[in-house]
């Protein structure tokens, strides 16, 4: 029987759940099991949980926060329940060591740890959790605030006084309110600390918050902390090809391609998707880790690439094959940097973008056919050069990296973008149908080695 149970509530939360289920693998306290409650997730949030290989995964449909609890918590066998969101992360190995010792002290119910920002977690939200969750332990009487996206409690408690199963939230300040009439007291723990991006209120003003957040931060204890040292990146590279491998220059674009990805530290996994075998077994002599033959209908001239990438991604599912992020891949760019792929996914992390990619700035003015050769001017036609805001050309073959959850749903694009500029004019250079001009050999191979 375990001694603590682990309750994890979820609701689409793939781009956090990896990190999160991770972080608690690697704890020093290690007498646990794992309870997820999941609302309906339609990301691969629960792709990641049965990869974990968790002790119990429970389905809530009408989602309350004392009730889902509740329903996991009438699941656990541990003596003590871990309430924790999907989306907090660990900050270190000592974490639900350092919450649970704080039960020898006397009548405490229960312990709330540390949340700490992420440097895009939104200023609003960023100053509230600094405000709130500082350095500090607290021994709480009558103080009632308690948070359940990380917090420990003893299960006699919890038998005696549940959680309320009908309230849409502050289920854990009432919950604190109730055990406190009743003699105990509950504990802030500042040494479990989680990594929390989203705040406990909603933002008001938007610059008050920043200068309150500067401030904040303008002492050590309170500063934003990059999400890439808690991330252990393990990216899955997908790279569509249709008909027979391009050559360029007596180069094999596609064993370029591949080397591309094989250089890029966040990328744990090589895919090929191809329509012919031919090229399936000619990427795996070149190292590839995984060919995908896909159907033939998914070649056709109308056929978009997104729908490849999720027949790609459907069919790496099939085989329990995952990833936390997805880096998309042509074979038709020979000067692609060789630092491109980890460059765009430490912005993309520290960001907190939904999708990354390349693009070039193009200072002069750029033109859309409006109709039969009538053009109209994009972006700022009267201001002058050096006060319009930069034009981008993006270049998502080059390089995209966005989530699985979003190409599952038909497209690789999400809300958020974020371009990465390059000032490399040969990294677009794009091969196609032979059309490519040759270049000096000497230009070449320093282009490949750029």
């Amino acid at each position: 029987m375990p001694n603590v149970s682990i309750i994890i509530r979820t609701k689409n939360e793939e781009r956090w759940i990896a990190d999160c289920l991770r972080a608690i693998s690697t704890q020093e306290y290690d007498d646990f099991e794992i309870i997820v409650v999941d609302n309906e997730s339609e990301d691969t949030t629960l792709e990641h949980v049965y990869h974990f290989g968790v002790n119990k995964v429970l389905h809530c449909t009408e989602y309350l926060p004392g009730k889902a609890l509740n329903m996991g918590i009438q699941n656990a066998k541990g003596n003590y329940v871990v309430c924790l969101s999907g989306h907090c992360i660990p900050v270190n190995n000592k974490w639900l060591g350092n919450m649970l010792h704080n039960f020898n002290l006397p009548n405490v119910a229960g312990v709330y740890g540390r949340q700490q920002p992420l440097s895009f977690t939104p200023p609003s939200d960023k100053r509230d959790l600094l405000i709130i969750f500082g350095p500090e332990k607290r021994i709480q009487w009558k103080d009632s605030f308690f948070h359940n996206a990380n917090s420990i409690i003893r299960r006699d408690v919890l038998t005696e006084i549940p959680f309320d199963d009908k309230v849409t939230n502050i289920e854990d300040r009432l919950w604190a309110q109730k055990v406190q009439a009743q003699g105990y007291c509950v504990v802030y723990e500042p040494e479990a600390s989680v990594y929390h991006y989203h705040g406990i209120h909603q933002g008001q003003n938007e610059e008050r918050c920043r200068n309150v957040v500067r401030i904040l931060e303008s002492f050590n204890e309170h500063r934003a902390v990059e999400p890439l040292a808690v991330r252990q990146a393990e990216g899955i590279a997908i790279i569509p090809i249709k008909g027979p491998v391009p050559e360029y220059m007596g180069a094999n674009l596609l064993d370029l391609t591949i080397q591309d990805a094989k250089k890029a530290l966040c990328v744990k996994k090589i895919v090929v998707s191809a329509d012919t075998q031919e090229v399936v077994d000619e990427a795996m002599s070149l190292g590839c880790d995984i060919g995908i033959l896909r159907e033939k209908e998914l070649s056709q001239n109308y056929i978009t690439l997104e729908e490849v990438y999720r027949y790609t991604l459907d069919q790496l599912a099939n085989r329990s094959s995952y990833g936390d992020f997805v880096v998309l891949l042509e074979s038709k760019y020979p000067f692609r940097p060789q630092k491109l792929v980890d460059d765009m996914f430490i912005a993309f992390i520290s960001q907190g973008a939904d999708t990354i990619i390349p693009g070039r700035m193009e200072s002069n003015s750029i033109w859309v056919e409006r109709s039969n050769n009538n053009f109209m001017q994009v972006g700022e036609v009267v201001t002058p050069k050096k006060y319009k805001k930069p034009l981008y050309v993006g270049c998502k073959g080059l390089c995209c990296i966005t989530w699985p959850g979003l190409i599952k749903s038909g497209t690789i694009f999400g809300k958020n973008i974020s371009i990465l500029p390059l000032n490399n004019p040969f990294a677009f250079v794009e091969y196609s149908d032979n059309d490519l001009i040759e270049i000096p050999e000497f230009v070449y191979n320093r282009q490949r080695l750029a």
